[in-house]
């Protein structure tokens, strides 16, 4: 579980690297700041679990929260990953104060800034400003998870794999990613072996370097070529609703 830090951050200073907190009006983040307290997560870490009530929401200032939707017999398959562009509980924004998918900390450690959910919410109802914000980034996750339907029906799983890797290279703080065959299960649905067939067709593109556990990115040109348009669609839109990545 999160441990907190017993630090409480100050109106003054953000103290944050979280996108989204960062570009609020000095108003908006004098609603939130009394609010926030400092949290750590090691990975596998839960964030939130489904059906559970949203007791609060997590801004991330680094690491990855991998999105999980669950099948019969507790296969997990991931849907969506959120960095320190955006943050967890989005659900209470549209009126649900439960999640609809398990959320777990995934590759390495992470950070965030946590607000209790009754805080976000009173802090939504003084400002409008502030719901117009963060329901942008809800926006662009939900074309993030849509552009992981549409590519998990058309494209073959080299292509794949590619947008996973540069969704992953976008969030985390190095080239050398924790990306074992499990992980990739859980974002391509397919058995171990297809796994490394995918990985072996990868290196011989030269865009990555593939060890026991980890991917090391060797050319994001390549990658994003690979990925085609399977990776760019929720990026760009997320630059045109917010402003910045």
């Amino acid at each position: 579980m999160a441990t907190g830090l017993k630090s409480v951050i100050g109106t003054q200073d953000r103290g944050t690297s979280n996108r989204l907190l960062l570009q609020l009006a000095e108003a908006d983040w004098a609603l939130l700041a009394p609010h926030l307290e400092r949290v750590s997560f090691a990975v596998w870490d839960d964030i939130a679990r489904a059906g559970e009530r949203i007791a609060s929401v997590c801004f991330l200032n680094d690491g990855i929260a991998g999105i999980l939707d669950a099948l019969e017999g507790d296969r997990r398959y991931a849907v969506a990953l959120v960095g320190a562009e955006g943050f967890i509980g989005w659900p209470l924004l549209l009126g649900d104060d439960r999640s609809p998918y398990d959320v777990t900390m995934r590759a390495e450690h992470g950070e965030a800034l946590r607000l209790p959910a009754a805080a976000l919410l009173s802090a939504l109802d003084a400002s409008a400003g502030l719901r117009s914000v963060l329901l942008r980034f809800v926006q662009t996750l939900m074309l993030q998870m849509g552009r992981t339907i549409v590519s998990s029906l058309a494209h073959p799983i080299e292509r794949r794999m590619a947008r996973w890797i540069l969704l992953y290279h976008d969030r985390v703080r190095e080239d050398d990613i924790c990306m074992t065959h499990e992980e990739f299960r859980l974002m391509l649905g397919v058995r171990r072996s297809s796994v490394t067939d995918a990985l072996h067709r990868l290196e011989e593109e030269q865009a990555i370097r593939a060890f026991r556990g980890r991917v090391v990115v060797r050319d994001r040109g390549k990658l994003m070529q690979l990925a085609g348009d399977t990776y760019g669609h929720a990026e760009q839109e997320y630059r045109r609703l917010l402003g910045t990545r």
